[in-house]
């Protein structure tokens, strides 16, 4: 936490690259373009926007979104091997991110090597791109499963040719945070020379606790992506990390939040992955309230059951009338209807509700208050 104090921490937004790897998700240019920019007007420092060695159409966007002239930094993602940092180049791009499978199961299993020949990739990919001026993120495929003393290998390796951070992935979303907090800490220490990012998948649930975690050990980056996007279960979700680094932490990561709903929809748009109305900070219902005690309570002052204001991520409050509302709440709502309600009136109208919410099995929409109202059945009981 000293050093997540002491530094500033830098979000590396990933839904152009690691987003995009969802399956089934494919984003057009003029989508990738206007996603890029929306990022970098909120703040975001860097994008990872692509992965070069696809081909020629990749490589076209890429360039698309280096001549934007964007003050976020564009780093692409590649293997260790020399023609995908050389791709990267001919793109216009001056960081790269290069991969490496670095667990004993990937060694043996994927890539069929040994941890000798990995670090070899290593010494002759990471050579070549400082030769050629990059700045250079060591990934490390794996590493949450990986042993910790080949990564701290590694990390030398990275320190000694000039690399500038390694990203620790938890590739595959089993660590919890107490682990990730003592492994990204270990590594902290034993080389502190190199900054550490954090790569975390949401398998398990915790991609944002373990993205916090990582950086309360001493990341300084943090890999993010919008609505949490990512292969299988997704990765850590930039409106997540960055609310909770400002709210839980106390840790302003400099990104303007008010966009955050804004560009939630586009992206769920153009992924054609709708956001869920209960998603965490940017879905529609999640400043909704509908138990009595709570409407009341929310009425008379919002920080009674509002963590942070939601115009703070572009949402407005919404108070639903349903099975479990109070008259306080039923009052407030037919008075943003323009309709003044009598506290008699209320009781009245809050038994039909009920029965109505109870058979309908959903909430009361306000055309259905403007009928229930207009009946005038309970407007002659209160008379």
């Amino acid at each position: 936490m000293e050093n997540a104090a002491r530094q500033p921490i830098i979000i590396d937004d990933t839904t152009l690259r690691d987003g995009e790897q969802t399956a089934g998700v494919v984003f057009s240019k003029k989508e990738k373009i206007a996603i890029a920019r929306m990022l970098d007007g909120i703040g975001v420092q860097e994008l990872e926007c692509g992965i070069p060695a696809m081909g020629e159409e990749e490589r076209d966007c890429i360039r698309a979104l280096v001549d934007l002239g964007l003050n976020a930094r564009l780093i692409t993602w590649n293997r260790a091997v020399v023609p995908d940092i050389q791709a990267s180049i001919d793109c216009g791009v001056t960081a790269v991110d290069i991969s490496l499978s670095v667990s004993d199961q990937m060694i043996a299993h994927k890539i069929r090597k040994s941890r000798e020949w990995v670090k070899e990739q290593l010494k002759v990919a990471l050579g070549f791109a400082k030769e050629k001026g990059l700045y250079v993120s060591v990934g490390g495929e794996d590493a949450s499963r990986a042993d910790l003393l080949f990564l701290v290998e590694l990390m030398e390796i990275t320190r000694s040719l000039g690399g500038d951070r390694f990203r620790f992935c938890d590739t595959l979303g089993i660590l919890d945070p107490f682990t990730m907090y003592e492994k990204v800490r270990a590594l902290r220490t034993a080389v502190p020379e190199v900054d550490i990012e954090v790569h975390t998948h949401n398998d398990l649930g915790m991609a944002t606790a373990n993205a916090i975690a990582g950086i309360k050990a001493g990341a300084r980056f943090v890999n993010t992506t919008v609505n949490g996007l990512g292969e299988r279960a997704g990765n850590a979700a930039l409106e997540e990390v960055v609310m909770g680094l400002k709210l839980a932490c106390g840790i302003d990561p400099g990104i303007d939040t008010h966009r955050f709903h804004e560009i939630s929809r586009f992206v769920g748009r153009a992924s054609q992955r709708p956001v869920p109305p209960w998603k965490a900070v940017v879905g529609e219902r999640v400043f909704s309230h509908e138990s009595g005690l709570h409407a009341d309570g929310v009425i008379k002052n919002p920080r009674n059951y509002e963590g942070f204001d939601p115009a703070e991520v572009g949402l407005t409050r919404h108070l639903v009338v349903g099975k479990h509302s109070g008259t306080s709440g039923l009052v407030e709502r037919y008075r943003e209807l323009g309709i003044v309600l009598s506290r008699k009136e209320a009781v009245c109208l809050m038994e039909q509700v009920r029965a109505i919410a109870q058979r309908m099995k959903r909430p009361l929409s306000d055309g259905d208050l403007r009928r229930l109202y207009a009946s005038g059945k309970c407007a002659l009981k209160a008379a």
